[in-house]
């Protein structure tokens, strides 16, 4: 038998050729599809997005009516990018 791809000629049972490593047959299984990583940075655009709202709600909060709520959503903003940044970095490994 002759490989398919240089031409050598090769014993009727061989599965590989000896010379370039083609297979003599298709495969039997197709390979599974690796799906594309997506871009880091779209999760730390957010993050940072967040993490400038809350310090922007941080420092405006004193001279708001009512000081308290503009800081609990200052450190709610923090903690959610906090998340979004611990999320991104664990979904790496």
């Amino acid at each position: 038998m002759l490989c398919r791809n240089c031409g050598t000629e090769i014993a009727d049972k061989a599965i590989v050729c000896y010379r370039c490593g083609t297979g003599t047959t298709d495969p039997v299984r197709k390979a599974v599809p690796v799906k594309p990583r997506r871009s880091p940075l779209l999760s730390f655009v957010l993050a940072a997005v967040l993490l400038l709202s809350a310090l922007y709600l941080g420092y405006a909060a004193p001279a708001a009516a009512n000081p308290q709520r503009w800081q609990t959503a200052a450190g709610v903003l923090a903690g959610a990018a906090l998340i979004v940044l611990v999320l991104r970095l664990l979904r790496r490994r």
